[in-house]
Formats: C-alpha cells, structure tokens, sequence
C-alpha cells in the first residue's frame, strides 16, 4: 500500500493555511488511526473471504480461476511440500500446482530432476512424495521401509501419456518408422536418414543424406526405461540390453531431462529423440508402424487406448501396472508410460501429510484428470484412477 503524508494545517474559510491546534491535531491523528486500521482489518477479510475457507471450498467465485481450482478441498492443507521426479509429468505438475496453491495456500516444489533422483531422494525422507515413471522396484521397497514407518512406499499411477519420437529432418513432415528400425537408430546401426530400411516405410518421402543424431537422457530417467521397455518386447533381436532407467547403448547424444532432449533435436538438423508429447511443440513427430492397418501417430486419445488395457499387478495398496508394448489393436499407440506418485501408505510425517492427501485427492479428482488432457497427457482410465481414489484416502 502506498504510504501517504498528512499534513498538519488545515484550510480556513478563506481558502489560506493556518496551523490547527495541538489538541485538535493530536485528536485528528487518532481518528485517523483508526480509520486506517479499521480499512486494514476490512481489507484483510476481503482477501480471506476471496480465499479458501476452513473447509477448503472457495467462498468467492473467481473467473480468472480454473474450474479445477474451483473444486480443489483443501481439508488441513497446510505449510510447504517438497517433492522431486519425473520430468515426464513435469508440465502437469506445474499445471496442478498453480491451481492447488492457489484454492490452498500451500507452496509445492517439486524439482523434476528425474524418475531415478526423485525415488532416491524419497528413500532418504528427503521429500513428501516422488515422481516415477516406472514402479519401485523391491529392493527400492525395502528401503523405503525404513522411511515409512509402519509402511512402505507404495506406487500410484495417476499420469498417462505417449512417449513421442520427434525428428528434425528437413522436408519430411510425416516419417514413419518401426521397432526394429528405431531399435536400430537408437543403437548406432542406421546412421543416415536415406538408409534403405527406413526409405522402404517410406516410400513417398524425399529422405536426404543426412547423418542421424540421435538423443538419449543423461540421467537415470523412467522414460528410457519405458523407452526401451518397448523395444525389448517388440524386437529382442535388435535390442538385446537389459533396460532400466540409465542408458545403456552406445553412441548418441546425451541431453538432460525430457525438455533437454526436446531441445537437442529441435535445435539440431538429423536430430531425433524420445519424450513425452507435452514436450513435442513445433516437433515433428513419428508414427509407429505396430502391424495395425494404420500407422499410430503419438497423441492422448492413442496413449489412453493403449493404457485402458493395462493390467494392475501390485499388491496390497500398491497399484502398479502392467502396460501392452507389443499392442496392435487399432488407433493404439504401443510407447507409452505412466507415471507413479510414491508416497507411504503409512508412517508419512505428520507435518506433511494433510498437504500430500490433499494435493493428491485434487489430482486423482475428475477435475484434476481433466488438467492432463488439456496438457497433452492421457488421464489414467475411470476403473483404476477410481482405485487410486480409494488409496489416497486411507493414507496415514
């Protein structure tokens, strides 16, 4: 607020200046006073009533809001969270989090260093809740045993979405590649983009002597591991690595986190890469060639056909899922992930654990599936995103 200097003279009748008395002034300053305070106070209970109330609904409409803000319950919401992962889910985290500090109040970091730096840093009890593209693995499990008191970390898919492949080769707007040829691509055995195995999937395109560089993530990421997941279903012959989150071919050109990536191939002449299609603006983008009639091109709508058919194969509250790489039903796109909040089922610090349900409540909401949408992801399908509901609510 701007602060304003009062004068201590006063007009007379005659329009001059005289000095008022100093019982008069003093008298004056303090109605002042507490005119000013009593603004203050009014001030303040405007601001609160167009806040969140103490149920967490909002009291005062606000058309600049989002109707996911709208709807968020805040419940005990309070304080800050810390969270690090997947970059993969990077932009709807940051779409879900403007919303929810702005129903809440509740400041949420969350890093986006990776999948691989994300659980590491929860199985030190280092943060509320991590980001992953591929379940814990059991020896993962048992370290975080020693976090959750009582509990253990539990896996809960609540991000869907394609891992595009986009491509920077000039005068090809529509490329169309297959496992075994991008099995081969990503492993240094194709080298040009005029090779023969890639001009017979595209027979009309006018594919130039260029050299192919193509980009991998630097870090321990869960897209690379979902990445090559797919390949190691759908051509062993061509892809005969064990897979897991750290890049194991060799050759390419390392970039850090899906925007490094992107980034890398956007600015880069032969360039291709792997990453979530959220990234893929003003990127080409490849179809994929799954024995279909057609080929799949990466969107939500071929994401979400792909994931209706997973399965869950966790356990107890653990809600992991098992995803169909080698799919060739139609309209479905076979490279996709999804991505897990990990939090504990018990034993969360009290401190935090109002804030985490309530932020992960507002997520797994219609309203929060419907954010991904909007952010080129895939909503996790009605049956299971209705079993994550369930899970969120029993934490403790």
């Amino acid at each position: 607020m701007r602060s304003r200097t009062y004068s201590s003279h006063a007009a007379d009748s005659g329009g001059s200046r005289k000095e008022l008395p100093t019982v008069k002034l003093q008298r004056k300053n303090r109605l002042r006073a507490l005119s000013l305070g009593a603004i203050a106070v009014s001030g303040a209970l405007a601001l609160t009533a167009c806040g969140s109330d103490d149920t967490g609904k909002k009291t005062t409409d606000n058309s600049s809001s989002s109707t996911s803000a709208g709807s968020i319950k805040c419940d005990n919401a309070k304080g800050q969270l810390l969270a690090d992962g997947s970059s993969a889910q990077k932009n709807a985290i940051d779409a879900w989090v403007k919303n929810f500090s702005q129903a809440c109040g509740v400041q949420i970091n969350y890093k986006g260093a990776g999948s691989g730096a994300g659980v590491t840093s929860f199985n030190q009890g280092q943060i509320a809740f991590a980001g992953s593209d591929s379940a814990l693995k059991p020896e993962e499990v048992a370290a975080s045993k020693k976090v959750c008191s009582g509990g253990q970390g539990i896996d809960l898919p609540m991000v869907g979405g394609p891992i595009a492949l986009g491509y920077n080769v000039p005068g090809v707007d529509n490329l169309v590649l297959d496992a075994p040829t991008i099995a081969k691509i990503f492993d240094s055995k194709i080298k040009n983009w005029n090779d023969p195995a890639i001009a017979k999937l595209n027979p009309k395109a006018k594919l130039p002597d260029l050299k192919i560089q193509a980009f991998h993530r630097s870090e321990d990421s869960g897209t690379t591991d979902n990445f090559t997941k797919y390949l190691i279903a759908t051509t062993p012959d061509n892809w005969k690595y064990s897979g897991g989150k750290a890049w194991q071919a060799q050759g390419g050109q390392a970039a850090s986190g899906s925007a490094g990536v992107a980034q890398g191939v956007k600015q880069n002449s032969g360039a291709i890469g792997y990453f979530e299609l959220s990234y893929a603006k003003d990127i080409n983008t490849v179809s994929i060639d799954t024995g279909a009639k057609a080929p799949v091109k990466p969107s939500t709508d071929s994401a979400t056909a792909d994931i209706a058919a997973a399965k869950v194969v966790g356990t107890g509250s653990d809600l992991t899922l098992k995803l169909d790489y080698k799919t060739k039903a139609e309209g479905a796109y076979p490279i996709t992930l999804v991505t897990y909040e990990i939090v504990c089922d018990k034993g969360n610090k009290a401190d935090t654990l109002p804030a985490t349900k309530a932020f992960l409540t507002y997520i797994a909401s219609e309203d929060g599936q419907k954010v991904l949408s909007e952010n080129d992801y895939a909503p996790i399908p009605s049956e299971i995103i209705a079993k994550v509901r369930t899970t969120i609510a029993g934490l403790s």
